[in-house]
């Protein structure tokens, strides 16, 4: 099934996302979550069972440095798993 394709007499449509402005919302609105969770380490008791989860913010920095390490790791690991670009046929 193919997708319809927009008509000369007809313009396509816009979409929310297509303006800048509100896709600066939202990662603004998502930065802005993610410090608010971060500060909020300080308010709670933890009940930790190695000392270095007690430091402070450790969560969120081992989920940051977690999330690098897999970006790089799939980038190497493209070099083994890709294949040629006429792998499948014509």
């Amino acid at each position: 099934m193919t997708a319809p394709t927009p008509s000369a007499d007809r313009p396509e449509r816009k979409r929310w996302l297509d303006d800048r402005r509100n896709v600066d919302k939202i990662f603004y609105g998502l930065v802005l979550i993610c410090a608010g969770l971060f500060l909020a380490d300080f308010f709670y008791h933890k009940h930790v069972n190695f000392a270095f989860e007690n430091w402070f913010g450790f969560f969120a920095w081992y989920g940051f440095v977690c999330c690098v390490a897999l970006v790089l790791l799939a980038k190497q690991m493209r070099k083994l798993v890709k294949r040629d670009e006429d792998y499948y046929g014509d």
